[in-house]
């Protein structure tokens, strides 16, 4: 009996390896690839085998045992007591200026019928792994393939929670806009099979007009990697223009004085969609906290703000709510236009709605 016990474990332990390597058969090609140098070398801001700041940025600062006392402590308050409530908005009209989000950083554009998407994350996780890495507080707002015809997808950078494998594969299928990037990460989308005619990559300062638009790459204060190498592909915020209407992303970054340059360069702006979460004591130089926000959204002569980066994965140690609270707060006193949408609500920028406080009630 004992004999037929060992040999069961053994079975078990054996279909539990081998889902296990199943289930991570995908993670070394979600990693992506690493660029040709050849591709990259000539930009201002290659050197020594990596992609710099212009204004230098330290990573993470804080010591590891620190952060994982950090990481244990007062865990319940970084998720709401209660569901994240939806708003199943797909797009509809033809004129204006229209802001969707749909949770983190993933956010549609519209301007008089063209449509940009931007770092569309839709899988449970974003990791390189569907069974491990910060999963979702909230189920995408709708289906991508209930998306609007997309003038352009772009991306940010190559972090998992802005450049997601799955939801490119199913972009790539359901859709025929191109893909544009930093230069580099159009590494990664030719290792997972996307055709290089539908990829467009850009350094700081580089545009590309598609259908009606014009998207410029323009600088930001990060970091990159999927892997153990950093920095081997470009970061950037972005710049929307057409129709007579303006729109600045942040993507991730830092505050930094080119937030000005960018304004005085591109702006002003209708509306700026900026980063206010996953800041941290440890990271002060990569991600903005909801002050710096305001401060870049007046730096880039920017006119409504509407958040981005927060509420959708638990990535630092801040409450839930924290962002959207000293966002409200300091808005408020600085005379900031603010709108603050619930996950996938759909915002007119000539009539936004009246700031109601709705993430208060469930935190």
């Amino acid at each position: 009996m004992a004999k037929k016990s060992a040999w069961t474990a053994v079975g078990l332990l054996g279909a539990a390896a081998a889902a296990l390597a199943w289930a991570a058969r995908d993670v070394p090609r979600a990693m992506g690839a690493r660029p040709d140098e050849r591709r990259v070398a000539p930009s201002p801001q290659w050197r020594d085998g990596k992609f710099h700041n212009r204004v230098p940025a330290r990573t993470i600062t804080q010591p590891a045992g620190s952060m994982l006392g950090s990481f244990l402590r007062d865990r319940e308050r970084r998720k709401p007591r209660l569901p994240i409530p939806l708003v199943a908005s797909t797009g509809a009209t033809s004129t204006g200026l229209h802001i969707t989000w749909y949770g983190h950083s993933s956010a549609l554009v519209e301007i008089s019928g063209d449509r940009v998407l931007f770092d569309p994350v839709w899988s449970d996780r974003c990791s390189p792994s569907h069974l491990v890495g910060p999963r979702r507080l909230h189920e995408p707002p709708v289906e991508l393939h209930e998306l609007p015809a997309l003038s352009a997808i772009v991306i940010s950078h190559d972090h998992y929670d802005h450049l997601d494998l799955p939801t490119i594969r199913e972009l790539s299928r359901t859709s025929s806009a191109p893909f544009v990037v930093p230069l580099g990460v159009g590494a990664h989308f030719a290792r997972w099979g996307i055709p290089a005619e539908r990829v467009i990559e850009l350094d700081w300062d580089e545009s590309i007009t598609v259908a009606g638009l014009t998207l410029t790459a323009t600088e930001a204060r990060h970091f990159s990697g999927r892997g153990l190498n950093r920095d081997e592909t470009l970061w950037a915020s972005w710049v929307v223009k057409g129709h007579g209407r303006s729109v600045f992303y942040t993507g991730d970054s830092g505050y930094f004085d080119g937030y000005a340059e960018i304004g005085a360069a591109y702006g002003p702006f209708d509306v700026t969609l900026m980063q206010i979460g996953a800041y941290g004591d440890g990271w002060p130089d990569i991600h903005m906290t909801p002050e710096d926000a305001v401060r870049a959204h007046h730096a880039v002569r920017g006119n409504l703000m509407i958040p981005l980066h927060w509420g959708t994965f638990v990535l630092a140690f801040h409450d839930w709510s924290e962002p959207a609270d000293r966002l409200w707060s300091e808005a408020k006193a600085e005379g900031v236009t603010l709108a603050v949408p619930r996950p996938g609500e759909r915002v007119d920028v000539d009539a936004p709605p009246a700031v109601d406080g709705w993430w208060q009630s469930i935190a």
